[in-house]
């Protein structure tokens, strides 16, 4: 195995392998899994990520990585001390005591971020202004405003941001937008989307606080407007809502109502203290799909109203959902696309803000 380096125009520097055998064995692939397998680029070029963040969700997409990349490139702690347990744990290549020094690595294309909400914004634009593509984990930023700045940045840079809402890169989602676009169901009247957890009463922990950007809508709300908006033809421009709040300020329940130009309705409600199934549903004209577990659906079942029957439509893999996430930012970043996704991202952000502006809540660093 030879490795190389290619360039993509002046700004990106991507590591290339060149294999010296016509074999490659794709064990960690399963061949049902056409979404990961319809790549054969992905064998050829190999992205280097930087990981900041050691939590639970940075140990799941490292072991991501190292399923479709077949190793992590670096790893960033809150010390030296728990970016090198990290490594020693997943094998990362390089460990890193603070940010700035992973920044500062000319050899790392891609960063992750896995820090909590508050801090998304600050390593976001940091990431962009050192030349790196990002995939930050979600809520994105906090705010309309602070994701469109580090989108101007990234324009000028001509670099790729994308997010962990990963219901964006199933691939059941895929299959249902071409088939809902087909006509399957007809015309959309109406989405509906609840999701509901019940988090254990602590006041000290981040899904309560407000200096971590706690609350319900940033954290499983996310999923909710961003399956909403999947499936509306256009973004919401009507926005209605209420919320109760937990004792320290931040959004415990709520219900949120959207209104698109197109006239499509979607209706949500959201718990933080009390469990609901994450159940969505798309209802057309012809018939309706019904989706549950939708972050990181497999399975959706349509029931056609002219005569009740159902067809249940299986893709993609539920726990290959951060491989997903993994070959749609590479395969962005190779084509020089993206812009759709990241357009999404944006919608539901902007959606995101208008909610708590109504709500009037805000966050300390705000």
């Amino acid at each position: 195995m030879i490795w190389g380096r290619q360039f993509f125009g002046k700004e990106t520097v991507i590591p290339v392998i060149f294999l010296a055998t016509s074999e490659i064995h794709l064990h960690h692939f399963n061949a049902a899994d056409n979404a990961l397998l319809n790549h054969p680029a992905q064998f050829f070029i190999k992205f280097n990520w930087g990981i900041l963040g050691t939590g639970w969700i940075a140990h799941d997409m490292g072991q991501a990585l190292k399923s479709v990349n077949g190793e992590i490139y670096a790893v960033c702690g809150t010390s030296l001390e728990k970016a090198e347990k990290y490594a020693q744990e997943l094998g990362a290549v390089h460990s890193y005591g603070s940010a700035e020094e992973m920044l500062a690595d000319e050899n790392i294309d891609i960063v992750y971020i896995a820090t909590p909400h508050n801090s998304h914004y600050q390593w976001l634009k940091r990431s962009l202004e050192a030349g790196k593509h990002v995939f930050c984990e979600k809520s994105i930023t906090v705010n309309s405003r602070q994701l469109e700045e580090c989108a101007a940045i990234a324009e000028e840079k001509g670099l790729v941001i994308c997010d962990g809402t990963t219901l964006f890169h199933m691939p059941l989602y895929k299959k249902l937008s071409r088939m809902i676009e087909e006509g399957v169901i007809g015309s959309v009247k109406m989405v509906q989307v609840n999701f509901g957890s019940c988090k254990e009463y602590d006041r000290n922990n981040r899904f309560f606080s407000k200096e971590l950007a706690g609350g319900a809508l940033l954290d499983i709300g996310v999923y909710a407007v961003s399956f909403a908006r999947y499936f509306m033809k256009s973004k919401p421009n009507t926005v209605l809502t209420t919320a109760n709040y937990f004792e320290t300020g931040v959004d415990e329940s709520s219900g949120i109502l959207l209104k698109n130009p197109d006239g499509e309705l979607a209706v949500m409600a959201l718990t933080m203290r009390a469990k609901q199934p994450k159940r969505g549903v798309i209802a057309g004209e012809k018939g309706y799909i019904e989706i549950d577990n939708y972050p990181r659906a497999e399975k959706a079942v349509i029931t056609y109203t002219q005569d009740g029957r159902t067809e249940v439509i299986e893709e993609g893999k539920s726990e290959l959902a951060l491989q997903y996430e993994v070959q749609d930012m590479q395969d962005y970043i190779r084509a020089r696309s993206g812009g759709d996704n990241f357009q999404m991202v944006r919608d539901v952000m902007e959606t995101l803000t208008s909610v708590r502006s109504q709500w009037g809540m805000t966050y300390p660093f705000e």
